[in-house]
């Protein structure tokens, strides 16, 4: 009777183990199928109440009168310098141009007549316009391919494919390695890093599984719910979804790693040190987790629809990753003890943390026990706060005074790819010959009667080249106009370039004297109305989810460490930290990797990636500094709350910054400067922010800090307190 209980507490672990296998086999390869119910459509990535919005929606009344149609623009330039006659491109190679795309007529995925070949003004290129189905999906590159290689037989001349065809198969090519080459990335740098860190043949495959196996969870919950139309999942959000899961749930695990070694250290019983670590670092991952989650959901406040759509997503994710860390994990560690470490002994000092927790400094400065690198960096802190994170604040705030040099009216055509894309070269070659718009007009859905006063008022405008009304062939002036449900749609070519701040303000004015129009009850659309509106929104969301966010991480924080100066505090470092990633993001971005803009949602992604993930590195040290605090007082708990959590806290950081890094292999400028910014500011905010700048200001408050909580009165916590007890 008495082994009954014994054998009992076995179970717990073992079931817990038995259902993440269970939740592996079954829900880990809805890892891989998210893409079956994700959608790169535009309307995506729009506001959803602004004008341009409404346009699109508009349009498809069209489009389904016209059956709905993707635009293959056909570019040609001649070879070489070759006059014919007084023109560069001669008569017979326009009529080669003429066969070539009328014989795609009929074709598969081509949609009624091709538009003629048009004669640039400066007779150096033709363009003509293929009418794709819409609906063409994994096929639309061999269509592509098909169009390709008929406009490639005129002779003299290289033929390009630009437009909205173009695009999103350059788009879809982008996303195609999302699932397997991001995950095999992310997770191959993890585990590297893992098995540098700590030395450990099977620990670190363990944490790679309890992350793949949260990932799975949250790939099949938001699969079900995306089927259901319940969530909206695209491209970007597919691919943050699996980094943000694989990272915080390494995160949590390595904090619950690091406090089991501990327990099992003191403890010696495998089955009471797990339990023990799950109920020491239960709040500081919770509140962690919390803070991310929360934040992410903020994201519900947002104008643009795949903001909102990563609200969620995320969020569901983070709550898998928690649910891993604090169940996966302790099981196989209660199982396992001693032998999850292997090479590695558990009572020995932690290789991540390169230290002990004794290793901290003496009033006089001196080092007592082993010199480790933490206890080296308590010593620096301890013997110079107020130099310390007057020096940190100083550099941080230089580096933040370049943040406002970060461009955020978005990110032109031709740098949207990393790297060569054939329709970016193409619409530059467009762009050449053609007015700057051509291929991206600006798209007006007005009222039929009104129709020939909107079109005179539109070609009135500054900056537009052309406006026509849209007839039934797709086409501007090519006969009778299309008239859907008492509208018509007018495309009004720019004379700039569609992602140009001038093109911008053109459609600002073109608004104004559209709107001006008696009974018109005009709408102005398209790219550039799309960029316009876009950019609008992204700085109004920045205005309303920055204080939320802000707001929630305070509370959490207050509740946590029950007290208001050292969150605000926190809160403060962690926004400085910030700037200061945004600062130095700019000069990278402008002077390294040659960006002129960023995309007008990077710098909010940024923020609430940034600050809640920075946050829980905070949380980590600042619930240990308290936790030691209550026992050894305000300083003492400083130093022993950074030499214990020193290495644990920097491999956390390490590993997130990898596995963001590794968003950088889709070739899309969105990833990348998501990536760098996170992956940059983590590790600022993990070895500086952090290691010098909190622990300094904490330590040069002393106890106040902790106001108004019992801490704020404890005399230990001065300068003069007590060493603590070996």
């Amino acid at each position: 009777m008495g082994t009954t209980p014994r054998r009992a507490r076995w179970l717990v672990p073992l079931v817990l183990l038995l259902v993440w296998l269970g939740v592996g086999g079954t829900l880990g390869p809805y890892a891989g199928k998210l893409g079956e119910v994700a959608t790169n459509d535009q309307a995506a990535f729009l506001p959803q109440s602004a004008e341009s919005t409404r346009v699109l929606k508009a349009r498809e009344a069209f489009d389904r009168s016209q059956s709905e149609t993707l635009p293959a623009i056909v570019v040609w330039t001649v070879d070489g310098k070759r006059v014919v006659g007084s023109r560069l491109v001669g008569e017979e190679q326009q009529a080669d141009a003429n066969r070539a795309v009328g014989g795609l007529v009929g074709r598969p995925g081509v949609v009624g007549l091709p538009s003629p070949a048009l004669l640039s003004e400066d007779g150096q290129a033709m363009q003509s316009v293929v009418q794709l189905r819409a609906d063409l999906g994994e096929k639309l590159p061999d269509v592509l391919d098909t169009v390709r290689a008929a406009a490639g037989s005129v002779p003299g001349t290289t033929a390009r494919i630009a437009g909205p065809a173009a695009s999103q198969a350059d788009l879809s090519d982008a996303f195609a390695g999302i699932d397997g080459l991001l995950l095999g990335v992310a997770l191959g740098a993890v585990l590297l890093i893992l098995l540098l860190v700590y030395r450990s043949v099977l620990l670190p495959f363990l944490i790679i599984l309890g992350a793949v196996f949260a990932l799975g969870l949250a790939c099949a919950v938001v699969y079900a719910l995306a089927d259901r139309d319940m969530v909206r999942v695209d491209g970007q959000v597919q691919g943050i979804l699996s980094i943000l899961v694989i990272g915080a749930a390494t995160d949590y695990a390595l904090l619950l790693v690091a406090r089991f070694r501990e327990e099992l250290a003191v403890r010696g019983d495998r089955v009471e040190a797990a339990v023990a670590a799950v109920r020491r670092s239960f709040g500081a991952i919770t509140a962690s987790a919390a803070t991310v989650a929360l934040g992410l959901l903020a994201l519900l406040a947002s104008d643009l629809t795949n903001n909102r759509a990563l609200g969620p997503v995320g969020a569901i994710g983070i709550v898998c990753a928690v649910l891993s860390a604090l169940t996966f994990l302790p099981a196989v560690l209660a199982l396992l003890g001693r032998a999850a470490y292997w090479p590695s002994l558990p009572g020995s000092p932690d290789p991540a943390d390169a230290s002990d927790p004794s290793d901290v400094a003496d009033p006089s400065g001196a080092v007592a026990g082993r010199h480790g690198v933490w206890g080296r960096v308590a010593a620096t802190v301890d013997a110079r706060p107020r130099r310390t994170w007057v020096v940190t604040a100083l550099v941080l705030a230089v580096f933040a005074a370049f943040a406002p040099s970060l461009s955020a009216k978005g990110v032109p055509l031709d740098e949207i790819f990393v790297g060569d894309a054939s329709s970016v070269a193409a619409q530059d070659t467009l762009g050449e010959h053609f007015p700057g718009g051509s291929g991206n007009p600006a798209v007006i859905i007005a009222d039929a009667g009104r129709a020939a006063q909107v079109t005179a008022a539109a070609r009135r405008t500054e900056g537009v080249a052309s406006a026509g009304t849209v007839s039934a062939s797709g086409r501007p002036d090519a006969g009778k106009p299309l008239v859907v449900d008492g509208r018509v749609r007018i495309d009004a070519t720019l004379e700039a370039t569609a992602d140009s701040a001038a093109a911008k303000r053109t459609v600002v004015r073109l608004r104004a004297n559209l709107h001006a129009v008696s009974g018109a009850d005009a709408l102005v659309g398209g790219y550039t109305a799309q960029q316009y509106d876009t950019q609008r929104t992204a700085a109004r969301d920045r205005t309303v989810i920055v204080p939320v966010v802000l707001a929630i991480i305070l509370l959490i924080l207050m509740l946590l460490l029950r007290s208001l100066l050292v969150p605000v505090l926190l809160v403060a470092t962690v926004a400085l930290n910030f700037l200061a990633t945004l600062g130095v993001s700019a000069l990278v971005f402008e002077h390294l990797l040659g960006f002129s803009g960023t995309d007008a949602s990077v710098p909010l992604y940024g923020f609430v990636f940034l600050v809640a993930l920075g946050v829980d590195y905070n949380i980590f040290l600042m619930s240990r500094v308290r936790e030691e605090s209550l026992a050894h007082g305000t300083r003492w708990g400083v130093l022993r709350g950074l030499t214990t959590t020193g290495g644990v806290i920097t491999s956390a950081g390490v590993v997130l910054a990898a596995t963001f890094a590794a968003l950088m292999v889709i070739p899309l400028a969105f990833l990348v400067q998501i990536a760098f910014i996170v992956a940059f500011g983590v590790l600022l905010d993990t070895l500086v922010v952090r290691s010098l700048l909190v622990p300094a200001l904490v330590i040069d408050i002393g106890p106040r800090a902790w106001w108004p909580s019992s801490l704020a009165r404890d005399a230990d916590g001065n300068r003069a307190g007590p060493k603590p007890p070996a």
